[in-house]
């Protein structure tokens, strides 16, 4: 587990969580405990409700929560918008981040980070560029890319680098990092890899990873990998369950799950305490 020097920690919390879309249950029960520096990956086949639970985590409004809490560091967040789950530390990475044409990327983060800013520390124009110039360095990003219009004709690895270089200059608490890997060549990867590693490291960024593949897992180390099925967790184990899931496949989950698996917070704390120190 990364070690960060930020001495706070936080917490977010997901109890039993129900939820539904258009009258469509999707969520069927999840719960899930994230700290500070932890990582953890979330699996599971198409259609199963990961990309929905980091939709409703960051409030999206399609979707309807229907029993259960989310909680960020004890207190709910129910009944916050996502401009308030945002200004608080929460951040979703898209799987298909939005065009908007228009809208140079500095403008776009300028504004954004002096919205999460008290007056005092906002920033001029010309200090942060300077900052963003740096950020962008980190990322092997060329300093015209500021000047672009936020994902207007990016490529794939561009649209995902930009959300880690949103990351990086917003410094949420936990990131919501729904299929960052999708789409990305090994080199595209580990620049994104490593760019969460350092906020890891850095800030003490916890992050919930929703992933198909266990390829970007090779990159930024799991603390723990769910296994989500039917809208829920149903196991909880360490890289040795992604790398299980990478040789036999989801097939052989298309059987229904049983009705009450081990509660995943029960084995994710098996399986921590079976982690060498």
């Amino acid at each position: 587990m990364a070690i960060s020097l930020n001495a706070h920690q936080d917490t977010l919390e997901v109890r039993n969580l129900h939820a539904s879309v258009e009258n469509k249950k999707v969520l069927n029960g999840v719960s899930l405990t994230l700290r500070s520096s932890e990582v953890h990956a979330l699996m599971g086949p198409n259609g199963s409700g990961k990309t929905t639970l980091s939709a409703v985590i960051a409030g999206h409004p399609k979707y309807v929560v229907e029993k259960g809490d989310i909680l960020l560091n004890g207190e709910s967040i129910l009944n916050w918008t996502p401009e308030k789950r945002a200004q608080a530390g929460l951040f979703l990475a898209f799987q298909y981040p939005a065009e908007v044409p228009g809208v140079s990327v500095s403008n776009f983060l300028r504004t954004a980070y002096n919205q999460l800013q008290p007056k005092e520390r906002q920033m001029p124009v010309f200090k942060f560029a300077a900052m963003l110039d740096e950020k962008m360095k980190d990322l092997q990003m060329p300093s015209a890319f500021a000047e672009r219009y936020l994902n207007d004709g990016f490529s794939g690895g561009e649209k995902k680098r930009c959300e880690i270089l949103q990351m990086s200059i917003l410094s949420p608490k936990i990131a919501l990092m729904d299929e960052t890997d999708s789409g990305l060549d090994i080199d595209a990867l580990r620049v994104v890899a490593e760019g969460t590693n350092q906020l890891i490291r850095r800030t003490g960024l916890g992050v919930l990873l929703v992933t198909h593949y266990p390829r970007i897992l090779h990159y930024v180390k799991p603390d723990f990998v769910h296994l989500f099925v039917q809208g829920r967790i149903v196991k909880t184990g360490g890289m040795d369950l992604a790398e299980e899931l990478e040789k036999t496949g989801y097939g052989q989950l298309e059987a229904p799950v049983a009705d009450a698996p081990e509660p995943a917070e029960k084995a994710a704390k098996k399986t921590k305490a079976k982690q060498p120190a």
